[in-house]
């Protein structure tokens, strides 16, 4: 059942469409940045993004904090939204749980369909991304990243009188965001452990998608609903009488995977999003798993 599953995902035009579009969105603005030479400058605009024009191997992560708070929770959503109620439309529902499959075997290779899109997605922003910085950008030109002034990313210049850095002078070609070195294989690492928890963080999307798949006959209306309710997370974390819920919120930890690039590596924030995220998983598929067992599909 998971192999039919991810074989119609894998077949659908929609699949690479929606990964097509979140990789076109890094390519084009580091196709602005290249011929402008203009990056946001350090603490405004997305994550890494001052940083690029020193260093085009930093591009993923910058490419990362593009998709994340838009492109990729609308694509899970839509693929979320679509796995249950999209079958229930179309006819197909009442045909796929008349052979000997149970319900919970169904839901189960949903959800396995839904992580391989999610996973799909980030790895080939991440690949096309690297791609794009290394190729438009350049490589390391032994510039830094860094934490600017006011708590915002940004890079780190050469130090006074023009001279580099002590993680420069060590021959390291990126810093962490605490200022000290970095090796490729640690920069590797980081931005692998970054796509892990931007996976992870798309759990809660579709645990609440999925659900409300589970609920209506609707694609689009399950869709809406899931970014509804992460529109209201989004609002409610940015309003200071909210504070009381605000770590319970599905989007509170969505940029933790920033802390990846410290040294070392700040693991508060990013084990609080692993488990925000879990609790909204289980709550939401137990969910989505009590009213598909129940549900009538005749009507």
């Amino acid at each position: 059942m998971i192999a039919v599953e991810l074989f119609k995902l894998v077949r659908r035009m929609r699949t690479w469409f929606a990964i097509a579009l979140m990789c076109a969105l890094p390519l084009v603005v580091a196709v602005f940045i290249a011929v402008t030479h203009l990056a946001p400058p350090p603490g405004q605009g997305s994550a890494f993004l001052s940083a690029v024009l020193d260093d085009g191997q930093l591009y993923p992560a910058a490419a990362l904090a593009l998709v994340l708070p838009v492109f990729l929770p609308v694509a899970v959503a839509v693929v979320a939204g679509d796995s249950i109620a999209g079958e229930a439309s179309a006819g197909t529902l009442r045909y796929l749980l008349a052979r000997p499959v149970g319900r919970t075997r169904v839901l189960v290779a949903k959800l396995v369909a839904i992580v391989a899109f999610t996973l799909a997605a980030v790895v080939a922003v991440t690949v096309t991304s690297y791609a794009i910085g290394v190729l438009i950008l350049g490589p390391s030109r032994a510039s830094a990243v860094g934490f600017a002034p006011g708590g915002s990313l940004g890079s780190i210049a050469p130090g006074a009188g023009g001279a580099p850095s002590a993680g420069l002078q060590a021959g390291a070609a990126i810093t962490s965001l605490s200022g000290t070195p970095l090796t490729t294989l640690q920069l590797v690492e980081r931005v692998l452990g970054a796509m892990s928890f931007i996976t992870v963080s798309m759990l809660g999307v579709a645990a609440i998608a999925l659900f409300l798949s589970t609920l209506t006959n609707s694609a689009l209306g399950a869709a809406l609903g899931a970014l509804a309710a992460l529109v209201a997370s989004e609002i409610l974390v940015t309003l200071n009488a909210a504070g009381a819920v605000q770590p319970y919120l599905p989007t509170r930890y969505w940029l933790a995977w920033i802390d990846f690039f410290r040294q070392p590596i700040f693991w508060r924030d990013i084990q609080h999003g692993f488990g925000i995220q879990l609790v909204y998983a289980l709550i939401f598929l137990g969910a989505a798993w009590a009213n598909f067992a129940t549900k009538d599909i005749t009507t």
